[in-house]
């Protein structure tokens, strides 16, 4: 056998090199994950939201006059595109409105929306109610009330009484005032510690002590209270609300 044998003098001089060895990269897919997101062709408007649209509705009402024609014609043409009834816009049109006292336009707005068959709710029949006591309509308020009244007798809450006895007495109808006092006793119905004030008032202007001593023991102010600060819900001895003044928020 031949044999080939090199010395070391002879290795010395070759320079050894080395090949990298190939690397093997692996990308692993999952099926979770944001997917791809590729540039629209088309264009998209802004989307008009239910806070702009109420307040286009408040600008476009305001500069009309108080014909009924008028405005029930407005208000047509601004719902006639709308696939549903907008009543999110509606409302937050007469909340608008209610903090401007603007009282002739919410009940334009609230028998409009009646007379599509929409937005018939206890909030609704209330705002209506409100509003036409502070545009001094007393008779159709008391129309109203003896609507709701008649059709919501065992489920009335307790906000309407309490509105139409303060109703009555800033007009002076103590009898009627009377009246509703006695029908929230009949259906059972606690009334607030501002009514049970009121209500002593006119006791004592009529001289019926007698009654004002029964109602005062009836209905005794409350031990405690309670009072939203910062936004939690606190309860509140009564005479340290009436020593110090609490701030409300």
């Amino acid at each position: 056998m031949l044999c080939f044998k090199y010395t070391p003098s002879i290795l010395s001089g070759v320079a050894m090199t080395t090949f990298p060895q190939k690397t093997c990269h692996i990308v692993v897919c999952e099926a979770r994950g944001p997917r791809p997101r590729f540039p629209r062709v088309w264009k998209t408007r802004k989307r008009i939201g239910t806070i702009s649209k109420s307040q286009k509705l408040v600008e476009c009402i305001k500069g009309l006059s108080n014909v009924k024609e008028e405005v029930y014609g407005a208000l047509d043409s601004f719902v006639a595109w709308e696939l549903e009834f907008p009543l999110i816009v509606v409302k937050k049109t007469l909340k608008t409105f209610e903090i401007e006292r603007e009282w002739k336009r919410i009940i334009q707005v609230v028998k409009w929306m009646f007379s599509k068959g929409q937005g018939k709710t206890m909030g609704t029949y209330y705002t209506l109610l409100n509003a036409l006591a502070e545009d001094g309509r007393l008779e159709e308020a008391e129309e109203l009330w003896m609507k709701i009244f008649s059709e919501n007798l065992e489920n009335l809450p307790r906000v309407f009484f309490m509105k139409m006895m303060s109703i009555y007495y800033d007009q002076g109808m103590y009898e009627k005032m009377f009246e509703v006092f006695a029908d929230m006793e009949e259906l059972g119905i606690r009334p607030d510690m501002s009514i049970v004030n009121k209500l002593g008032d006119v006791f004592q202007k009529l001289g019926m002590l007698d009654k004002y001593d029964k109602l005062k023991s009836k209905y005794p102010p409350p031990t405690w209270e309670y009072r939203y600060i910062k936004g939690k819900r606190v309860r509140i001895h009564a005479n340290q609300i009436q020593g110090s003044n609490v701030e409300i928020s």
